[in-house]
């Protein structure tokens, strides 16, 4: 138990990685109130990851209570792949978080540049930087981050939240398809044949 009290209750470095990545949520446009759900769901997963890699380890108590037997690290929570790869579901993480940044940044400062800058009274449809290759490289990189997290420190949280915001942030891709549609019409369903929604050349 002396491993765990040195590693857990460490509650400034819960909050850390809390606001560390929450700070990519600046960076991804919200045009509906309804567009702020699946970034609930974001923030829940952080905060699942953040407090069972330094504030309490949750999954583990409850897969021990449930069993009546204490488990390892590595078993649904902590660096869960340790013992298969090392610590290569650290690389992993951040791999991730970098593509996942870039993804993110690049998304923002082309969508901010072409769309959301309207003198004219309308913004143009974005389909530069990184829209060249797929139309939602900001959930995308936000999905990206997140399994990077659980690569590194998967919990039962963690993996019950992941599959919920998936389909969440694939709802949200397709409610706005419908209007870039509706406001781009022909551009728009040109556009969308020339490239993927989430992943290049593949979906």
């Amino acid at each position: 138990m002396e491993t765990l009290e040195s590693h857990f209750y460490n509650w400034f470095g819960v909050l850390f990685f809390v606001v560390l990545y929450s700070v990519v949520l600046f960076f991804i446009p919200f045009y509906r109130k309804m567009d702020t759900k699946p970034a609930g769901t974001y923030l829940a997963f952080i905060v699942a990851f953040a407090i069972e890699m330094h504030g309490i380890p949750f999954s583990m108590w409850v897969i021990s209570w449930i069993i009546g037997k204490n488990l390892p690290e590595g078993i649904l929570w902590g660096h869960t792949l340790v013992n298969s790869i090392g610590f290569w579901g650290m690389y992993i993480n951040i791999g991730c978080a970098i593509v996942a940044l870039f993804l993110i940044l690049n998304g923002w400062y082309n969508i901010h540049k072409k769309y959301w800058s309207k003198e004219t009274g309308k913004g143009s449809l974005v389909k530069s930087g990184v829209y060249r290759f797929i139309r939602h490289p900001q959930y995308t990189g936000l999905l990206l981050l997140s399994f990077g997290m659980m690569a590194e420190w998967a919990t039962l949280p963690m993996l019950i939240l992941y599959p919920v915001m998936i389909g969440m942030y694939l709802r949200l891709a397709k409610r706005e398809e419908k209007d870039m549609l509706n406001e781009f019409g022909d551009e728009y369903r040109e556009y969308m044949k020339e490239t993927k929604m989430f992943i290049p050349f593949i979906v």
